[in-house]
């Protein structure tokens, strides 16, 4: 799978005074490295005092030994990793954001994208606002921030700021004594809480990374639902539910979330074994060994197998000490990263005719190098299905699609695909059985063009870092 890059992963922590809070952070940010790669940061609250470290890498790469432990002890605590959905890569884009305000400190940290931001944005500046970062996130906390001065506690300005904002946002908002999350109405992005071992709340944007500390699943908050943790325990208000239908990204099911999660109540293991059996009745095709594409393409391979009876079989093997291919900044070095980063099984391959199965096709580029290796361990032929529907529409909610640009089915058919692959035939997953993976109500905009809000205006995702003469 190449060229569509992920969502951010948030984490937060309520618990009384601990020795290891920020280091129970890390150990969430970890397991959901997977959902960003760029940066990541944690904030610690001491007392209403806020320490926070962030920085350009991965969550190993950021924290060591000695950062984790000259953080405070402190009683909250919220967590990031991020991929750039808008704003440039920088340090000054990782997150969280820290404010620090006269009716109190907050420090935020957002997955997804806001559809309203440029103009909030441009509002906030028209009224003297002198903006620091080139992310959404920012856009948030001023919001929060003025909402604060009209109100009387955090929480009531976290509500308030839900009605100005629009589009996708998970958050976690930290104050001196109180952690707060919140999911947009439509339920966009996923976001559940759980109860710490000993004692005290997470929220984390999926299951596995209260899995990864030991804490208990508690359940997913509804679109539209606020959770305050505080001394007192926890309080849900719920009075923006049901303001907006769900949609949930179906995407999270296909490739974002990591297997072992569950996203409002649907296994994403299931999901994608799920996507597979489809596959393999919507687009059957006689041959000798199913694969998958390392990671995110061997579930759903493993589903076409069950429904075809093709036997299942390991033809890719991943190097797992490379980073994503979207982690490069340029087409040729993401081509370049293929070659070491996959190796075709020639014992599995030779002489059979392979059904290939990947999540999805967004340039081609990486799928005709999996095809070329393919052709040179032996394969006689080589189908290529993938458990996603063909891209066709720019995403505004946290995915870094925002233009037709670039997507190669927006110019050609699937047999045109197919041959500029190197493949014998492709297949794709019927947009008409999507909702049978993330269940009915998944946004599927980027697939149909069905977008829940209003499209903005000007969406360009590094529209603050261009050149000038790089501007329309």
């Amino acid at each position: 799978m190449g060229g569509l890059h992920e969502e951010c992963g948030i984490m937060g922590i309520y618990q009384e005074k601990s020795s290891a809070l920020a280091e129970t952070v890390y150990y969430g940010l970890y397991a959901l490295q997977h959902r960003g790669q760029e940066g990541c940061g944690i904030a610690v609250c001491d007392d209403g005092v806020i320490t926070a470290h962030k920085d350009v890498g991965l969550v190993g790469e950021v924290f060591d030994r000695r950062t984790l432990s000259d953080m405070p002890c402190g009683s909250i605590a919220v967590g990031h990793v991020r991929y750039s959905t808008t704003g440039g890569n920088e340090r000054r884009n990782c997150q969280p954001i820290v404010v620090n305000h006269q009716k109190g400190r907050m420090a935020l940290a957002h997955n997804g994208n806001l559809s309203n931001a440029a103009e909030l944005r441009s509002a906030l500046e028209l009224s003297g606002a002198i903006f620091h970062t080139t992310s959404d996130t920012e856009t948030i906390a001023y919001e929060i921030t003025k909402m604060r001065l009209k109100t009387s506690s955090i929480e009531e300005a976290v509500l308030g700021t839900m009605d100005i904002i629009e589009g996708a946002y998970s958050l976690v908002v930290m104050s001196p004594t109180k952690l707060i999350a919140v999911r947009d109405p439509y339920g966009f992005r996923p976001l559940c809480y759980g109860i710490m071992p000993d004692g005290g709340y997470v929220v984390a944007s999926e299951s596995c990374a209260l899995t990864a500390i030991g804490a208990k699943f508690g359940r997913d908050l509804k679109a539209g639902e606020m959770l305050v943790f505080s001394k007192d325990g926890m309080r849900s208000d719920t009075s923006h539910c049901g303001k907006k239908p769900r949609r949930t990204c179906v995407f999270e099911y296909i490739y974002f979330s990591r297997p072992d999660s569950v996203i409002d109540g649907i296994p994403v293991h299931s999901a994608r074994l799920k996507a597979g059996r489809i596959l393999a009745e919507e687009r059957p095709v006689d041959a000798d060994i199913v694969i998958g594409v390392p990671d995110s393409g061997l579930d759903a391979a493993l589903g076409f197998s069950q429904a075809s009876g093709i036997p299942y079989g390991i033809g890719l093997i991943k190097n797992k000490y490379i980073g994503r291919t979207f982690i490069s900044p340029t087409q040729s070095a993401r081509t370049d990263k293929v070659r070491i980063k996959l190796a075709a099984v020639e014992e599995t391959v030779r002489g059979k005719r392979v059904v290939l199965v990947d999540d999805s096709i967004v340039r081609g580029t990486t799928g005709g190098r999996i095809v070329a290796l393919l052709r040179d361990a032996g394969a006689k032929e080589i189908h290529f299905r993938v458990s996603a529907p063909p891209f066709l529409h720019p995403c505004y909610y946290g995915t870094d699609i925002d233009s037709e640009k670039g997507l190669i089915a927006c110019q050609h058919t699937a047999d045109e695909i197919a041959a500029m692959m190197g493949a014998d035939s492709l297949g794709y997953l019927p947009v008409s059985r999507l909702d049978e993976l993330g269940g009915e109500g998944c946004c599927k905009a980027c697939f149909n063009g069905d977008y829940p809000t209003a499209v903005p205006l000007g969406a360009v995702k590094d529209r603050y870092e261009m050149k000038l003469s790089e501007k329309p």
